[in-house]
C-alpha cells in the first residue's frame, strides 16, 4: 500500500517512478528469459549432438524465469519440459501466477499467444521451513554441488531447487536416458550472509 500510494504521488507530482514489481517480475524482465531460451536452443544445436535437454530445472517464486522461459519455448521451438521448484509458493497459485505473466510477456513481445496454468509445471514439493529457511536438503545440496562441481548454490533458490532435483532423481522421477539441465539462476551472494553461516561452516 506504502509502495502504490508513493507511486502515485510521485507521479501526480510531475515524476516518473518506475515500480519495480516483487522479484522483478514483469512481461520486461521475463522477456530477457524467453530469449535466454532462445540462446540456449542456438547453443544446444551447436553441440556435437545437437540435442536439447528433455527437461530444465530450476528454482520459482515470483514467476518471472518461468514465464519467460515458456514463453521462449514456445516462440523458438523447445521441445523439453520446463520444471520450476517452487521455493515459497504452492503449486496451483505459482501456475497461475505464471500462466497470466507468461500471457503479459508474449503479448508484450508482440505475440498473440495465451498460456493456462495447466501448461505450466510446477513442483512444490520442497517448501521445507519456509522461504529462506535452509534445511538439511538444501544444506546437502550446496555441499554436493559445490565438492563435486565446483559451482556454488544459495541457500534461498538454487539451493532448494537443487535439493528438489535430487529428491527427483534418487525417486527416479526422470527416465533413464532424459537429459536434464539445472539451470542456475544466481544468487550467490547470500552464501555470504550472516543467518547462514554457522549451518555452512560446520
Amino acid at each position: 500500500r506504502v509502495l502504490k500510494e508513493t507511486f502515485e504521488k510521485a507521479w501526480e507530482g510531475g515524476r516518473r517512478p518506475y515500480l519495480i514489481p516483487y522479484g522483478g517480475s514483469n512481461p520486461v524482465g521475463a522477456a530477457a528469459y524467453a530469449f535466454a531460451m532462445q540462446e540456449l536452443i542456438e547453443q544446444t544445436q551447436a553441440t556435437p549432438v545437437g540435442k536439447q535437454p528433455d527437461w530444465i530445472v530450476f528454482p520459482s517464486s515470483s514467476g518471472g524465469t518461468q514465464a519467460g522461459m515458456v514463453v521462449g519455448a514456445k516462440l523458438f521451438g523447445f521441445q523439453g519440459k520446463i520444471l520450476g521448484i517452487s521455493v515459497d509458493e504452492l503449486e496451483q497459485d505459482l501456475k497461475e501466477k505464471v500462466a497470466v505473466l507468461a500471457t503479459a510477456t508474449a503479448n508484450h513481445l508482440g505475440e498473440a499467444l495465451s498460456f493456462s496454468p495447466a501448461q505450466i509445471l510446477v513442483n512444490d514439493h520442497y517448501l521445507g521451513g519456509g522461504y529462506g529457511v535452509m534445511g538439511a536438503p538444501e544444506l546437502e545440496a550446496l555441499q554436493l554441488f559445490a565438492r563435486h562441481e565446483g559451482l556454488f548454490l544459495d541457500p534461498v533458490y538454487t539451493g532448494r531447487a537443487a535439493a528438489g532435483l535430487i529428491d527427483l532423481i534418487r525417486g527416479g522421477f526422470f527416465t533413464a536416458g532424459q537429459t536434464v539441465l539445472f539451470w542456475h539462476t544466481g544468487g550467490t551472494p547470500a552464501l555470504f550472509a550472516s543467518r547462514y553461516q554457522e549451518e555452512l561452516l560446520s
